[in-house]
């Protein structure tokens, strides 16, 4: 054992023989003997490390036939899909524009059948044209003559050819028919880029998909790993624990976010001003639309920033440092809800102007990412109207849209595709499902505001599990949860916020 010996730190004559199991540090017998250490359990310091470096050779064991090998493979395996990914991108790159080199000869094409048509009306018209100048042209010769001739022949005593003279004024009172011509004209259609898109093609998102690798044990003595937290459950009856009221009038009152978990932010109707507010029922802040509309609906993104959307001016708009800034502007489309996910991106509920389409457009800053509007049928997702849909993201990423018109909640994964549409409980036949705000909390149940004066709560697979309706709620419109689970409900008749407990 020569070298293992450790000089004390406290007592510089001694050698350290022993180590103290409760602080985990080799110690001299002067040391064991004394207060500091005083019940302590103490193991002979050979022992120790005859212990510990069994440990060690179990660690170097799994290092070197485990888990280095196993990150050797994984950076393989990324060498081979990152020239994978390269290759793909290269054939698409080609793919792409091949089509459009073959798009562009279409359009070349009908661009030249077009100039051969315009070339061939020219040609028709013109010889109409060169016929009746030649016609004419001769005429005025042939007039100019008689005219001389006449002039000749009044001045002339010569009987005999003023007598041959034959009039030709009827023939010339002939005049030749008069030609009306429509010149062709060219009425460019305009470009509608999301339809060209469309026509174009489509290019599918990029999937990444993570997946836990399978785990390798080696038995050692360690501590015991803290036990997982057990999921929430419903407590039997929710309570109320706060009511804000605020200064939206009756059925102003419509959409409620969370700022902290101290303050909600508010908006409602056409009133064009948006109020923070804390749970002891004073106003902490009011904000201005820039352009004085009302703002349809408000979130508050993962950096704590306000954001609106502005249906009439068309646009989505953040507040930062005081100030307004336009975000998003669209052209065609009008802006309804909106939600920050925890990406950071957001998800805006868009409408056609003429309302016969509807879209959920996912933006980074403001650049489009994603357009979720039809099924794997061509179908629309969502139903047409001029009533708002609300939109959130739950914890596994689904796309969740409250949809007013088709009283049904539409659900869609992270990429778009259908997953189910939740219409109602089954065994509630007497009242219809009128829904209206929506949220999600951290057990991914989806809670679905009922203008019928009650909450629906439903897992993420679309099952219903019970209502909240014994809080006197009157027309819950807009839903939020805050980080602890508790609901804030926006009750557009009363113009109030009501925090609600519902999980213990």
């Amino acid at each position: 054992m020569r070298g293992s010996s450790t000089v004390c730190p406290k007592h510089s004559s001694k050698i350290c023989e022993l180590n103290c199991e409760q602080c985990d540090i080799p110690i001299c017998v002067q040391c064991a003997s004394s207060k500091e250490h005083q019940g302590h359990e103490f193991v002979d310091m050979a022992k120790t490390l005859k212990r510990r470096k069994k440990v060690l050779e179990r660690d170097l064991h799994e290092l070197e036939n485990y888990i280095y090998p196993r990150y050797q493979n994984t950076a393989a395996t990324l060498l081979v899909q990152k020239a994978d990914l390269n290759e793909n991108c290269k054939k698409l790159t080609t793919a792409i524009d091949e089509h459009g080199a073959d798009l562009h000869r279409e359009i070349d094409s009908i661009i030249q059948e077009m100039k051969s048509y315009l070339d061939e009306m020219k040609s028709k018209h013109l010889a109409v044209l060169n016929k009746q100048e030649y016609e004419t042209t001769s005429a005025i010769s042939e007039i100019t003559q008689s005219i001389a001739d006449l002039k000749t022949l009044l001045d002339s005593n010569d009987v005999s050819r003023v007598a041959a003279y034959k009039s030709r004024n009827v023939e010339f009172s002939r005049l030749p028919p008069k030609l009306t011509i429509s010149l062709p004209r060219f009425t460019p259609q305009m470009i509608n880029k999301e339809l060209l898109y469309e026509q174009f093609g489509t290019l599918s998102l990029l999937s990444v998909k993570t997946e836990e690798p399978e785990e390798h044990y080696v038995t050692i003595d360690l501590p015991a790993a803290e036990p997982s937290p057990s999921v929430r459950q419903f407590i039997d009856v929710p309570r109320i624990m706060t009511e804000i009221k605020t200064e939206y009038g009756q059925y102003q009152l419509r959409s409620v976010s969370i700022q902290s978990e101290y303050e909600i932010w508010t908006c409602g109707g056409d009133d064009k001003i948006m109020r923070l507010y804390n749970i002891q029922e004073e106003l902490v802040k009011s904000v201005q639309t820039k352009s004085r509309n009302g703002p349809t609906d408000i979130a508050v993104t993962s950096s704590g920033h306000l954001v609106y959307t502005d249906q009439k001016d068309r646009t989505v708009n953040i507040v930062k440092d005081k100030k307004i800034k336009n975000i998003i502007k669209l052209r065609g489309w009008r802006p309804v809800s909106i939600c920050s996910t925890s990406s950071g991106d957001l998800l805006v509920v868009t409408v056609s102007d003429d309302w016969s389409q509807t879209r959920v457009m996912r933006y980074l800053s403001s650049k489009e990412k994603q357009c979720i509007q039809y099924n794997d049928n061509g179908q629309p997702l969502y139903s047409p109207g001029s009533s708002f849909k609300y939109v959130c993201e739950n914890r596994n990423l689904d796309v969740c849209v409250s949809d007013i018109d088709a009283h049904a909640v539409v659900v869609v994964n992270q990429v778009g595709k259908f997953r189910f549409s939740y219409i109602g409980h089954a065994t509630s036949t007497t009242r219809p499902f009128n829904p209206r705000g929506i949220t999600t909390d951290s057990q991914s149940r989806i809670l679905i505001a009922d203008w019928d004066n009650r909450i629906h709560i439903i897992d993420q697979d679309g099952q219903f599990l019970r209502y909240i309706d014994n809080c006197k709620l009157q027309s819950p419109y807009g839903l939020c949860v805050d980080t602890s689970d508790n609901l804030f409900v926006a009750e557009n008749d009363a113009g109030k916020v009501k925090k609600i407990q519902y999980l213990v």
